[in-house]
């Protein structure tokens, strides 16, 4: 059996490139909406305090994979991160396992660098004002992300915990914390609601005609009034399926009435229709984008010789 890459969470956030991740992710969401991705449902289960997800995938060109995922809400509170996870990459020819890596690290920027990517597509030309609802570990990667791909002068980050808001803040030259989300959003060209409330952290009025709104929350983030006038994208048209394949605000929705950002990226959908049309992505998380940033992570320890021998 060929040697297997051992890469530590170090490693993983110190090889992988945004560029090449953002790249990566436009390949994965193309082929999961054109149907050459292959991937089912995730599934979980369930212990008393969290659950354990399985999210298995296959991207052409970019490998076959497979992510192990435990959700815990609670360990925030106790110093630890409510997402942990690991990622075992297979090659696609033989089916020989070929790496396992820390993968919370790259759940956090992979979701993020698809957010960023998404208000790319469908922001209004020169958004420069960004508010992060949040400031947990997806207000920071949102922050880097956001950062990395638009040209922002404004960012503002509003937060249950003003101190921590302050803290992910003093990251970025010119970002400020305010005192409450409604100051956040006001007159934000881009919004990213980064929680874990467990009722909407927007209410529809505070969002301007124009606005372009990511919510990566796994709560209800956003209210069903805001719902009802924005055009709506997804990953995948299955984020009106039931948690914890789907999302809990999209239940209910006739899935046709979505737009998968795959098909955008494509150029096989329109993206915002005009520039006062509000545009909402909520995203679900989706095994692609774990298979696109294992493959740049595991393209650069080939390269390096990085390696942990298990078995050969």
């Amino acid at each position: 059996m060929a040697e297997l890459f051992v890469l530590s969470e170090d490693y993983v956030r110190s090889v992988l490139a945004f560029d090449e991740l953002a790249e990566a992710l436009t390949v994965a969401l193309i082929a999961l909406s054109n149907g050459t991705a292959s991937v089912p449902p995730r599934i979980a289960a369930r212990s008393p305090k969290g659950l354990l997800g399985a999210m298995p995938g296959y991207v052409p060109g970019l490998g076959l994979a497979a992510k192990l995922v435990s959700v815990y809400p609670h360990n925030p509170q106790r110093g630890e991160p409510a997402h942990q996870a690991l990622i075992a990459v297979f090659d696609e020819v033989t089916g020989a396992p070929c790496a396992v890596m820390g993968g919370t690290y790259m759940t956090a920027i992979r979701t993020a660098m698809t957010s960023a990517l998404v208000a790319r597509a469908l922001a209004r030309p020169q958004s420069t004002s960004l508010a992060i609802i949040g400031s947990g570990v997806q207000a920071e990667a949102h922050l880097s992300a956001f950062a990395h791909l638009m040209a922002l002068n404004d960012v503002r980050i509003a937060s249950r915990h003003i101190s921590k808001a302050a803290k992910l803040a003093e990251r970025r030259a010119g970002a400020v914390a305010v005192a409450s989300v409604e100051e956040a959003v006001d007159g934000a060209d881009l919004v990213c609601c980064c929680t874990d409330a467990p009722e909407p952290v927007l209410a529809d009025g505070w969002i301007s005609p124009g606005t372009h709104v990511s919510s990566v929350g796994s709560g209800p983030e956003l209210p069903g009034a805001l719902l009802g006038r924005a055009q709506l994208f997804v990953e995948s048209r299955a984020a009106t399926a039931p948690p914890p394949a789907g999302a809990v605000e999209l239940q209910g929705l006739d899935p046709e009435s979505l737009t998968e950002m795959g098909e955008v990226l494509a150029g096989r959908s329109g993206g915002r229709e005009t520039a006062e049309s509000v545009t909402v992505f909520k995203s679900t998380g989706h095994a692609v984008e774990d298979v696109a940033a294992a493959a740049v992570v595991l393209r650069r320890a080939r390269a390096e010789g990085a390696r942990t021998t298990l078995f050969s």
